[in-house]
């Protein structure tokens, strides 16, 4: 819960331009604090312990799943049914993409669907193979057991799953030397969801053992103003449509961002205005929280300026940014360029990352002469 403070009547409401990182607090603000910066990113994919309330937001059932992803969702439903004519355990699940757009709430739809129980861990919370066997050994006939970041599993603690996956028993392996032994151990078949945000980190043998493989792209801003509308009901809030539609358009083609910035929006509509999110408080509150018309926070525009600035539009290598900047290399890789890629401000080459036209006209720099041309195939397009 943020720390809040209430505001005195003999106080007055500063205005947006006035609001300082202080104010924060008054407005109950808590940025998101990004995993691999450190940074306060509230446009992170990331999940925060803010994000508890989207508990309560997402869909129980695939009837309710009805914004985007469209074949997945398709596919999925013929998946399940399928299981459930047979009266049969769903195959294990692997789903791809990147973080917020829904993996978390897939699984529990998977178990709600099947009318099991969902068990949920993560890679990094499984450090020694006796932390899954306890796991493993609790579950029921057509549980669900979901592990977030699966390529993150350490290697021994992977290798106990093959034979969990493919033929539901593992051996532990009790004592040691002469007096070591392999105590089978049965499990009840259950289904295996992972979600992962770089499956090409996955090993051969963990891919080999999924049945059903679905990768999550981002969201349009028309599938983003209908999950902003759903939260919006459920949260009561007022919004009018074109308020809707402004912060699904900064919400980066991501559900879990679009959902943390109406809730930002709504705090200010409710100390600064009448609580209800009209176009005007949403543009206000978004900029004063460092978000642009692009879904562009202070971090992504920093890199930009700075290729810009220091390398004259580039091409610049990764190592010289991530020095000119004090950032790490993995930070900036992993975190702030695969959405200024999806754009098209920005392009890897051979010899390092330049920015395009596009970026330019974004920042507003006049476009060097001779420079690159913007490339319409580097666009994201969400029509």
């Amino acid at each position: 819960m943020p720390y809040q403070r209430r505001l005195s009547p003999a106080r007055a409401r500063p205005p947006f331009h006035n609001l300082r990182s202080a104010d924060a607090p008054l407005l109950g603000i808590t940025m998101s604090m990004d995993d691999q910066t450190g940074r306060e990113r509230i446009v992170s994919g990331h999940e925060r312990p803010e994000d508890d309330v989207n508990i309560a937001l997402r869909p129980q059932t695939l009837a309710e799943y009805d914004v985007g992803q469209r074949q997945l969702i398709d596919n999925l439903r013929v998946s399940i049914d399928a299981a459930r004519g047979r009266d049969d355990v769903l195959e294990h699940i692997l789903f791809d993409g990147p973080p917020g757009l829904g993996k978390t709430t897939l699984a529990h739809i998977i178990a709600n669907e099947m009318g099991s129980e969902i068990h949920r861990t993560s890679g990094p919370a499984l450090e020694r193979a006796s932390d899954l066997v306890g796991i493993l050994t609790n579950l029921g006939r057509g549980d669900v057991l979901f592990i977030d970041e699966i390529h993150r599993l350490p290697r021994v603690v992977e290798e106990y799953l093959y034979s969990a996956m493919e033929d539901f028993r593992i051996d532990f392996v009790v004592d040691s030397g002469p007096y070591a032994k392999s105590i089978p151990l049965h499990l009840e078949q259950f289904t295996l969801v992972g979600a992962t945000t770089r499956a090409g980190m996955l090993t051969g043998p963990m891919r080999e053992r999924f049945g059903i493989f679905h990768h999550i792209d981002f969201y349009t801003p028309e599938q983003l103003e209908k999950i902003a509308q759903r939260s919006a009901l459920l949260l009561e809030i007022k919004m009018t449509p074109d308020g809707c539609e402004e912060i699904a358009r900064r919400a980066r083609g991501t559900a879990r961002i679009v959902n943390r910035l109406l809730r930002r929006v709504r705090d200010f509509a409710q100390v600064m205005g009448d609580g209800s999110i009209t176009v005007e408080m949403a543009q206000a509150a978004l900029s004063q929280m460092g978000v642009d018309a692009m879904g562009l926070d202070d971090l992504d525009r920093k890199y930009m300026v700075t290729i810009v600035d220091y390398y004259q539009g580039g091409p610049a290598g990764l190592n010289a940014l991530a020095a000119t900047l004090a950032e790490d290399e993995g930070t900036l890789e992993n975190v702030v360029e695969p959405y200024l890629l999806k754009l098209g401000y920005v392009i890897r080459t051979p010899r390092g990352r330049q920015v395009t036209a596009r970026a330019y006209e974004h920042l507003g720099y006049p476009a060097p002469e001779g420079g690159e041309k913007d490339d319409p195939s580097l666009r994201m397009d969400f029509q």
